[in-house]
């Protein structure tokens, strides 16, 4: 199920909380994890067993883990359990990719049956895993209770696409819960931007940039190369952060307060300040899972950028199965190698503001190339495309192509391109005494929503990208 469908919006959503506000205290879990399943069991119920088997497997795990206080088995405990959730991700996400490559390098022709990867888990994985670290390092305690444990895992605002929620930011409010009015309505305004987000800008965007990467790189020409990938980045941008904007309004309503996963991303003016920035859940995972445990910056400085380099190609892997994304994780590997040697992470003091300035064209310009990288289907379109925008290869003649592009799809452009930027970031922290303020706001949020549910109706283009992942 999708939040921006008709039926989310206009049945599961106010049918569940209605149901959550007015049940008492002591079984809104059992509600909102009832909830979830039925969520997640509408779009992939074929797929339901395996999330049950993991929530099993990591509630015994932690629970053998958390006995074994000052025994080596401990640490075998977790391994194992850990084995375990890996094993799920590597099969389903990655068993197609690893035959068709033994084929190809092997010469053989092996045949097995076509694994179709099931929606979130990538996600929900990590979020096991992330109980399991949490416990074997005693920042929690193991959780008795199988159905706190199953409403971690599965709970419906961010199961299938994020943000990744670590156990130690929300086993509290897991036990014990207060929702006041103002929760519900900051919530629901949040889910609207979301909402608008995903429909208006990335949707409309999805349209021209599916076009113009249909095409070879060599049938294109050089403006509409550049069009294709700024457009793309804006469309990635809008639809993430718009479902992490709806995650967390959905989250607040029910009483949970979800970490921030987008924080203006291009407005960075390095690599690694992008990566502070982008998809903050999974890359402060990496941090306090993978770098951190790898020795961090603790060690040789050698060993510290082989530590951000594997971290990065990891991040690669872990976003799909194919050689473009690994390619994408040592495309940003190098570049936040380099400006940790040469010092391009941070501003240096009394810089001058035209400093600033390139910095920032620098970044934007190896984020928009590790994308052309990160949207082609493989490595040689990337290259065509990349060429393409660097200007060789360019023909005398092109055909012309009709890629969508009309006044609806420029004025969603531009609307992206400046919302970007943080100019509307204290949009919702008005103060109640502005009255005449507040009201054109939440007229504006009515009219925002008025309009992404007649462009739902007529719509053709809705899946969320980071779905694939």
């Amino acid at each position: 199920m999708l939040f921006s469908s008709m039926t989310f919006l206009f049945v599961f959503m106010p049918v569940v909380m209605a149901v959550y506000l007015l049940s008492k205290k002591e079984i809104r879990n059992y509600i909102l994890l009832a909830a979830s399943i039925i969520f997640y069991a509408w779009g992939e119920p074929r797929y339901l067993a395996i999330m049950i088997l993991t929530i099993f497997i990591n509630y015994f795990g932690a629970l053998l883990i958390d006995r074994h206080v000052e025994s080596r088995k401990r640490k075998m405990w977790l391994a194992i359990t850990i084995a375990a959730d890996l094993s799920f991700l590597v099969y389903f996400k990655y068993f197609n990719f690893i035959i068709d490559n033994v084929n190809a390098v092997l010469q053989l022709n092996m045949n097995f049956i076509d694994v179709i990867m099931p929606i979130g888990i990538s996600f929900y994985t990590f979020q096991a895993m992330s109980y399991l670290i949490d416990v074997y390092r005693r920042e929690v305690a193991a959780q008795k209770d199988i159905n706190k444990l199953a409403l971690y895992i599965v709970l419906f605002p961010q199961l299938v696409a994020g943000p990744i929620v670590k156990y130690h930011d929300v086993c509290a409010e897991i036990d014990e819960r207060n929702i006041r009015f103002e929760d519900v309505v900051i919530g629901l305004k949040r889910f609207i931007i979301g909402l608008a987000k995903k429909v208006l800008v990335a949707n409309t965007l999805a349209v021209v940039v599916d076009n113009i990467f249909s095409h070879a790189p060599e049938e294109l020409r050089w403006k509409y190369a550049w069009l294709g990938i700024i457009a793309y980045a804006v469309q990635l941008y809008f639809d993430f952060s718009g479902y992490s904007d709806m995650a967390i309004g959905l989250g607040r309503m029910f009483g949970f307060r979800f970490l921030e996963n987008f924080n203006y991303p291009y407005i960075s003016k390095s690599v690694s300040e992008f990566w502070q920035r982008w998809h903050i859940s999974l890359a402060t995972w990496f941090k306090q899972y993978l770098y951190i445990p790898l020795g961090g910056n603790r060690v040789s400085p050698a060993r510290m950028y082989f530590n951000l380099f594997f971290v990065f190609l990891v991040t690669g892997v872990w976003h799909g199965a194919s050689w473009t994304f690994v390619l994408w994780g040592v495309w940003n590997g190098l570049f936040i190698c380099l400006e940790k040697y040469r010092g391009w992470h941070k501003d240096a003091p009394g810089q001058k503001w035209w400093i600033g300035a390139v910095k920032h064209v620098y970044a934007v310009l190896v984020i928009l190339l590790g994308l052309v990288i990160f949207r082609s289907e493989n490595i040689a379109y990337a290259w065509g495309y990349i060429q393409r925008l660097l200007g060789f290869n360019m023909l005398e003649h092109y055909e012309k192509i009709d890629f969508g592009i009309n006044n609806k799809f420029q004025l969603m452009l531009i609307v992206g391109l400046i919302c970007s930027m943080p100019l509307f970031k204290n949009m919702f922290a008005v103060r109640y005494e502005r009255k005449v303020l507040r009201s054109v706001i939440n007229i504006w949020l009515f009219i925002l929503f008025f309009w992404s549910t007649i462009s739902l109706a007529s719509s053709t283009y809705n899946p969320f990208i980071y779905f694939r992942f």
